[in-house]
């Protein structure tokens, strides 16, 4: 068997389970040319049609599905052969790409990023930070990270953190001229320094309120994608901000920025590495796996 079958077989195989050659491209970072190139010759080579293709809809034949149900085994076989081999390569290299929002990556940046290039530094870590949400197989990307309801379902989740505490804080010049807020609704009369959501628009602040969650729209007229950038308007007298507390953490304590509302805030989903199980797994996405994982034990 050569590579161009091996290859050609696991084609069929991402055709016959995502019931798509556009899909199936996806999930295997080929184009759909080039899927339908290899199909088309596998037929040709076996002397019959494998799927029926419609323009709406692509299905196994009879013969399609016999094909299937005889390769898959051995497939699946060679495929987990070529993983334990990868697991016993001792010396990760390579580039490793992730796509991550700027707050996430800088989380982890110390207690992760740092000691994974400290360990693997023949891994060239491509870590790329914006907003958007994106389709990280589509990209390009190995992995992602994101808050954990924001990653999608048919992704493998690797837990970072734990619930993000969340505060609400001004400078004490904003709070000596406009007064402190003692509950949410106060917001309402007060200059919020607000974020932006993935989709565009103003991100809504959280908070627990009697027991029950509330999700406030407060005004303000400054939206900023960074809560780096957020911070820095607060410390400035620009307005109140909801950040994670790990970002002004200094700030409280030197008493640049005060906590307000503290009974009242939520904490934020934690974080996730995340990836898709139907690719190969690189050496070091895996390695990065298992420092997450080790490092996890450690703090418990």
């Amino acid at each position: 068997m050569s590579k161009r079958d091996l290859a050609a077989f696991e084609v069929v195989l991402a055709v016959a389970g995502r019931k798509s050659f556009k899909a199936a491209a996806t999930e295997l970072d080929m184009s759909t040319s080039a899927v339908s190139t290899l199909v088309a010759g596998l037929e040709a080579s076996l002397g019959t049609r494998l799927f029926h293709r419609t323009t709406r809809s692509v299905s196994l034949t009879e013969a399609g599905q016999e094909f299937i149900d005889q390769i898959a085994p051995a497939v699946m076989q060679i495929q987990d052969a070529i993983r334990i081999a990868n697991l016993r390569k001792t010396k990760p290299s390579g580039s490793l790409r992730i796509n991550s929002s700027l707050g996430a990556a800088l989380m982890i940046v110390k207690p992760v990023l740092l000691e994974f290039n400290r360990r693997y530094p023949d891994v060239t870590l491509d870590i790329v930070t914006e907003g958007r949400l994106l389709d990280i197989i589509a990209e390009g990307f190995d992995a992602g990270i994101r808050p954990a309801p924001l990653v999608p379902q048919d992704m493998i989740r690797v837990p970072l953190s734990c619930e993000v505490r969340m505060v609400v804080v001004a400078s004490a010049d904003y709070l000596q001229q406009f007064g402190t807020p003692s509950e949410p609704a106060d917001l309402l009369k007060h200059a919020c320094i607000r974020g932006r959501m993935p989709g565009g628009g103003p991100s809504p602040w959280s908070f627990i309120q009697g027991g029950v969650e509330l999700r406030l729209d407060v005004p303000g007229t400054l939206v900023l994608d960074s809560a780096l950038l957020m911070t820095e308007a607060a410390r400035h007298g620009m307005g109140l901000a909801q950040v994670a507390h790990w970002y002004v953490q200094e700030d409280l304590a030197s008493g640049r920025l005060t906590s307000v509302l503290e009974e009242y805030c939520a904490p934020a989903p934690g974080l996730c590495l995340y990836y898709s199980g139907h690719r190969h797994l690189p050496a070091g996405l895996r390695a990065l796996i298992e420092l997450i994982h080790e490092l996890r034990d450690k703090s418990k």
